[in-house]
């Protein structure tokens, strides 16, 4: 991206300009992987050889990320740790800690925009023409 007239930084997440950049280079659907573990969700496992770097992904297409996800911590005492190291509260997040103290295998997750893929294959210029009840700074009941 550099190449193009976009700076990142270590640690900067790809701002839209960049995805949209990515697109043009590539012009195919591509996975963005091995995040910075700091700006990814707490629970974004570190790999085991370099703890700055997440198991985590993004699926691109189209300059839009379509799909977002990671290998989430599934010890306890490193989930705790994550939390802290953001500036958390664990006590606050006691509903979700509880079911690792009793054990929990290496497992991940992911979330897919159902809106967004739709609003690609359409062709739509923004997603909220095809969300039923689209959500804004000024709109925010139906």
């Amino acid at each position: 991206l550099s190449q193009h007239g976009i700076k990142l930084n270590w640690g900067d997440d790809i701002p839209p300009e960049g995805e949209r950049k990515l697109h043009e280079i590539i012009n195919a659907p591509f996975f963005i992987t091995r995040w910075p573990t700091a700006i990814r969700a707490f629970y974004s496992r570190p790999i085991d050889d370099n703890p700055k770097i997440c198991g985590a992904f993004d699926l691109d297409y189209m300059g839009l990320e379509l799909s977002s996800g990671a290998q989430r911590i599934h010890d306890h005492d490193q989930l705790v740790s994550a939390l802290k190291d953001r500036g958390l509260d664990p006590e606050n997040f006691e509903f979700y800690l509880k079911a690792f103290r009793y054990g929990m295998p290496p497992h991940g997750g992911f979330g897919i925009g159902v809106e967004r893929i739709v609003s690609t294959i359409c062709g739509l210029n923004n997603v909220r023409e095809c969300v039923m009840w689209p959500r804004d700074r000024t709109r925010v009941e139906p």
